[in-house]
């Protein structure tokens, strides 16, 4: 079994200039507003550690598992064995000089069924991210 969220923006601005947004700590901090906090290296390998608006009270250790500048970035964590895995991929598709932006998330695994049962609807919160980053990146 397997949950997904998904969200999909066109952002008028490069991809170069969103990917930087995507990519960097402090100013992950600045513009989106779905953290508490972030912390760590968002690079392939590297671990980043977030505290969300919508589960403050979890801390969340991601490692960055995949990495494509400017294309894709992938964050992931989970239970030994595949129990449990949760995946959140990042897509961008440079469309003649606008973004096309994509964020999915999918939990997955033996245990998914059960464990989604805690895990809070990211459906808005997906949506405001989303926002937060076109904003940012649209913004002078």
């Amino acid at each position: 079994m397997a949950t997904e969220y998904r969200v999909e923006r066109t952002i008028a601005a490069p991809i170069d200039r969103v990917w930087a947004l995507l990519t960097d700590v402090a100013e992950q901090s600045r513009w989106n507003s779905t953290l508490v906090s972030i912390e760590g290296e968002i690079r392939e390998g590297g671990e980043v550690t977030v505290v969300s608006t919508v589960n403050p009270g979890r801390t969340f250790k991601l490692t960055v598992s995949d990495v494509s500048a400017p294309n894709r970035m992938t964050w992931s964590d989970g239970m030994p064995l595949g129990l449990f895995k949760g995946e959140r991929s990042f897509g961008l598709a440079d469309a003649d000089g606008v973004t096309e932006f994509t964020m999915v998330e999918t939990y997955s695994g033996p245990l998914a069924g059960l464990i989604t049962r805690s895990i809070p609807d990211m459906t808005d919160s997906f949506a405001e991210y989303a926002d937060a980053l076109k904003s940012a990146a649209e913004s002078p």
